[in-house]
């Protein structure tokens, strides 16, 4: 796998000890070579949309796409798609962590592998495995 695209809430915008485990497996991620983006069905000028681009901004994912700056929204392949080509990996080669199990089939339904995040630990042991990473997050 060489992509890695997140979901932003219900995964991402958590409290401040699991945003900074985050971007540490996030950083451990992107240190195997993999490209690493969110994907979020935020609006392009929503409320959370400046605080979802600092990810992007400060470094800790390589590309953010907003559902209202492409016109796609999850599950749509479209919106799969767009992360995909943001990061410039085939979408094929991406894991897709959502916090909803209709997002994470249809991800599952155009190839993608989608990881059901329902706890940080979780979803940090599935990553750790898919991405070769060793260590405590």
């Amino acid at each position: 796998m060489q992509g890695l695209i997140l979901d932003y809430s219900g995964v991402l915008d958590m409290d401040p000890e699991d945003e900074r485990r985050w971007r540490r497996l996030i950083g451990a991620v992107r240190g195997k070579d993999v490209s690493a983006g969110i994907l979020s069905n935020e609006p392009a000028d929503g409320p959370d949309a400046d605080t979802i681009r600092e990810w992007e901004f400060r470094g800790d994912v390589d590309a953010v796409v907003l559902a209202g700056a492409i016109g796609h929204e999850k599950p749509e392949r479209e919106a799969f798609q767009a992360a995909a080509d943001a990061i410039d990996v085939p979408l094929h080669e991406c894991v897709l962590i959502d916090d909803d199990i209709l997002n994470v089939r249809a991800a599952v339904e155009c190839g993608m592998i989608g990881i059901l995040h329902t706890a940080f630990e979780r979803t940090a042991v599935e990553i750790q495995s898919l991405f070769d990473v060793e260590g405590e997050f």
